[in-house]
């Protein structure tokens, strides 16, 4: 299915406008399927949407019928400062008091690759194989990276695997770490993708990304590409200010 660009004048415009099309997805999941199952992502453009959310109250969304995971996390306790995971417990899961049933964190303090594996098998018996969530947020690095699939990291030859512990070493990550990230595959199952991508210093990557030739392992993120879901990019003025066409 072809991808979607739309575009905002700033980051609060995005934000905004990401937790409106958050809300309808999960309320045509909740009233096809009985459950919304999102994967969430980690850095400061999600913080904002998470914030309105978790604004709007208890009652502006079923949350009860909501599942949340992750597309990725640092190799780190859920308290540390680094965690995508206390991000969002201190954003949305915590302000609306949400079922801590329905929330499933990777285990970033757990050996990566066995916290990999009982990920994969977590979401496998939720949501099969593939696993296909209702909706994936995703950023995207000034490398062209996404979740934690980084440039030339064994993590874009995934192997058949649906999540796996990835070693990076990469000036983004600053220095040498292991990130456990769902792969490719499993993020193009989904019904609904979304970037959500804002700053200037993401703007040279994304005309490469959205218009330069494919070098996925250079530009990870044209790696995403659900045959049959709905991709949308969304957009600040600033991270699309070198796109030629959107």
């Amino acid at each position: 299915m072809a991808s979607k660009i739309r575009r905002f004048d700033d980051l609060d415009a995005l934000s905004r406008a990401a937790a409106e099309d958050l809300s309808a997805v999960v309320r045509a999941a909740v009233a096809e399927r009985g459950v919304a199952t999102i994967a969430l992502s980690g850095g400061s453009t999600p913080a904002r949407l998470f914030k309105l959310l978790a604004a709007g109250g208890r009652d502006a969304l079923p949350w009860d019928q909501v599942d949340l995971w992750w597309g990725d996390e640092r190799t780190v306790p859920p308290d540390h400062a680094d965690s995508n995971y206390r991000m969002a417990r201190e954003t949305l899961i915590d302000p609306l008091a949400l079922d801590p049933a329905r929330v499933h964190r990777m285990a970033g303090e757990a050996d990566p690759a066995e916290a990999a594996e009982d990920y994969e098998r977590q979401l496998v018996h939720a949501l099969g194989a593939p696993p296909v969530f209702d909706l994936v947020l995703l950023g995207m690095g000034p490398d062209g990276h996404t979740a934690s699939l980084f440039p030339g990291t064994k993590a874009l030859d995934d192997g058949g695997r649906w999540v796996v512990a990835n070693p990076v070493d990469s000036p983004v990550t600053k220095g040498a770490t292991v990130r456990i990230t769902l792969t490719a595959p499993a993020i193009n199952a989904a019904r609904h993708v979304r970037f959500l991508i804002g700053g200037v210093d993401k703007a040279d990557a994304l005309a490469h990304v959205l218009e330069g030739e494919r070098a996925p392992e250079r530009y990870p993120s044209q790696l995403i590409a659900p045959p049959t879901g709905e991709l949308v990019w969304m957009l600040d003025n600033a991270a699309a200010a070198k796109l030629r066409t959107a």
